[in-house]
């Protein structure tokens, strides 16, 4: 579903590449993330597979959904090349973050036109052009206004690495995280005078500079890593600042041997900066001695941390109690990991705010009337341990996005406002005679709780 004189994919992965090449990132890499990008957003269109796979030359459908569980994790997050020009302060971050918001936006054109896409890449092109300070861009339903047309190239000078106190601001103005933010704090005044002992020839004891943060899905884990990781660039101690994030898939492989240079490998990619592995235990399954391929993982990643602990800082993640196990249950990991962060739950007002700065920052509004339905639709969502948080809030907010588009189809010339405004019924209604009545249901606990499975699997 594209608006007029929308970009394909094609188009907008060559523009991609343009800006890339400009940023010194090699093709091979910045390709295949937008096009898990745009899979992760039209993985639910019907026929995405098929028109995602005339770009991606030689691809099969298989190859499209595993795309997909790749780029799930940049729905509502930078992408791991635009984290890293971010943290290098690289005069292509905003251009780069532009070409990936036409990259959602293309997305919406794969395959037949559905309402969950547009509201994807709506919340994913925002996710993009925020981090890097970027221009919003109106996706998929409607032709940008001119005032929001791409301007004409220009020579951007390169910009200053945020400092410790910008970034420590940032991480303040999160929602939320009270706990989080006091142990980041703390983390950092122990690290900066560890430091400046170290510069003055004085005895400092070594700190462990790795981190275990435990929490449910959705409560800000990754963007406080992010965070992190250009604090610990600030104050000296890692030469890049980027976050490198991975589960498990991504540090094994199929037989032993080569999941030691699988990991090894991904550890370099890290190095200058943060590797932050989400769901760590997995790797384990609890028994370190029931998963060879697993313990060849750890068993690698501990002899790396060590071999490059002057400038690496891994975070791993995950529930609480298993990832009690997994650190207990190799003394390597324990002897690494002795500061523990607990992200707890969002309260209902905090999810709030969170829907609504997640809508401002794709240029929507919430009325007063839709904000009153969030609250009773979280009055009526479980919170165990399944309950998605903020991702519960995204995926509310995508799939309202879709159905604000489709209220206005028949609207020939809508108003600004009627473009900006979600209602309440956007919320929760299912149109008669949807495209895709399956994709748009009433919001429900059932309803959400699929889709966040659907992203941890």
């Amino acid at each position: 579903m594209s608006g007029a004189g929308g970009k394909s994919l094609q188009q907008a992965l060559s523009e991609l590449l343009v800006v890339a090449g400009r940023a010194g990132v090699a093709d091979d890499r910045a390709r295949s993330e937008a096009l898990a990008l745009a899979a992760a957003l039209a993985e639910s269109a019907p026929g995405a597979p098929a028109d995602w796979g005339k770009v991606f030359e030689g691809a099969t459908t298989q190859d499209f959904f595993d795309a997909a569980v790749r780029g799930r994790r940049w729905r509502g997050a930078p992408t791991a090349v635009l984290t890293e020009l971010i943290a290098s302060g690289s005069a292509e971050k905003a251009a780069y973050a532009e070409a990936l918001a036409e990259v959602a936006s293309a997305a919406c054109t794969l395959g037949e036109p559905t309402m969950r896409v547009v509201g994807n890449a709506s919340v994913a092109a925002a996710a993009q052009l925020q981090a890097a300070g970027a221009r919003p861009l109106q996706v998929a339903s409607t032709p940008p206004p001119k005032a929001q047309e791409a301007p004409q190239e220009e020579v951007v000078a390169e910009q200053p690495a945020k400092t410790v106190e910008e970034l420590l601001a940032e991480l303040d103005e999160l929602t939320g995280l009270a706990r989080v933010k006091r142990e980041v704090h703390r983390q950092v005044a122990v690290l900066r005078v560890e430091k400046l002992r170290t510069e003055a020839g004085l005895k400092s004891p070594t700190i462990t500079r790795h981190l275990v943060f435990v929490g449910n899905p959705g409560t800000g884990k990754t963007t406080v890593a992010r965070l992190v990781s250009g604090i610990y660039k600030a104050l000296g101690l890692l030469s890049k600042g980027q976050l490198v994030e991975v589960d498990r898939s991504e540090l094994v492989a199929g037989y032993l041997g080569q999941t030691a240079t699988k990991t090894a490998e991904v550890v370099a990619s890290a190095v200058g900066g943060v590797l932050f592995i989400d769901e760590a235990y997995s790797l384990t399954a609890g028994d370190l001695g029931a998963d060879q391929y697993g313990r060849e993982a750890v068993d690698t990643l501990v002899k790396e941390m060590e071999d490059r602990r002057d400038d690496l800082v891994v975070i791993v993640a995950g529930y609480p109690e298993p990832m009690e196990a997994f650190i207990s249950a190799n003394p390597g990991l324990a002897s690494r990991f002795r500061t523990t962060i607990e992200f707890e739950n969002y309260s209902d007002d905090e999810l709030t705010d969170i829907l609504t700065g997640l809508a401002e920052a794709a240029d929507y509004e919430l009325v007063p009337e839709a904000v009153d339905k969030f609250h009773e639709v979280l009055a009526g969502t479980a919170r165990n341990s399944s309950f998605g948080n903020g991702r519960f809030a995204r995926n509310v907010l995508e799939a309202a996005i879709g159905r604000h588009a489709w209220r206005l189809r028949d609207v020939p010339a809508p108003t600004t406002t009627q473009l900006r405004q979600i209602l309440a019924e956007d919320l929760t209604e299912q149109p008669a005679d949807a495209v895709e009545p399956e994709e748009v249901a009433t919001v429900s606990t059932s309803d959400v709780t699929e889709i966040e499975q659907g992203e941890q699997a």
